[in-house]
């Protein structure tokens, strides 16, 4: 059968999306795996997934957390923050009490129990930490940049929600040292930062003002 005078030939390859759009599905199908291998551990654990990130969010958060912030960061509502909170209280791996910057609210914090339950948590995503571990040392630095600038971009539709993380602190002094292999500053320990010393979630990490925060994050935007 002939052609069509009016169709024109297929160009090769012209089906296959937008590399943005293959970035964005191959996260999700990563994100995917990573979600299951939660759901494994917290039902041997008889948590659900939700309760789990929980307890992972509270890690280290020896100051607490108030709910709102609780469910902001996992993008739930209030109400079902407050139930996952509650069925983790009966379980004794939570507890509420007064919030140390203002007695009026309450906070959450971890018991031992609680602790000992997050800190097996990271286990459960070994097999994710072991892939990336196992690229080069060079690769693994240009996926940590690249996901830096992708966080830099969805901050700017505020969908993102807070982290603990070098570029949002007041202690990140963005290139102080220019054409360095560690362009970055950190004034908490008064030392040179390279991109893969750069933390996602910092202990010590304080807060930026908002025009700091920006200015850092406009570093990898």
């Amino acid at each position: 059968m002939m052609q069509s005078m009016d169709s024109k030939p297929k160009k090769p390859w012209q089906d296959t999306p937008d590399v943005s759009a293959r970035i964005v599905t191959s996260i999700g199908r990563i994100a995917s795996v990573m979600r299951s291998g939660m759901w494994e551990f917290a039902t041997a654990e008889h948590l659900n997934p939700t309760q789990a990130e929980m307890l992972q969010l509270l890690q280290g958060r020896k100051q607490g957390v108030r709910l709102s912030w609780l469910a902001a960061q996992l993008s739930i509502s209030a109400a079902s923050a407050s139930d996952s909170v509650s069925a983790l209280v009966s379980k004794g791996l939570l507890y509420k009490a007064r919030a140390e910057d203002d007695g009026r609210a309450t906070a959450l914090f971890l018991t031992p129990e609680g602790a000992a339950m997050a800190a097996r948590i990271g286990g459960a995503l070994g097999f994710a930490e072991q892939a990336a571990a196992a690229l080069p040392a060079s690769q693994q630095a240009e996926l940590l940049t690249g996901l830096f600038k992708l966080i830099a971009q969805l901050q700017k539709t505020d969908r993102f929600p807070e982290m603990r993380a070098c570029l949002s602190c007041r202690f990140f002094e963005p290139n102080a040292h220019p054409g360095k292999p560690a362009p970055h500053h950190c004034k908490l320990v008064d030392a040179p930062l390279s991109v893969p010393l750069l933390r996602t979630d910092c202990l010590e990490q304080e807060p930026a003002d908002p025009v700091t925060k920006a200015r850092n994050w406009k570093v990898f935007a």
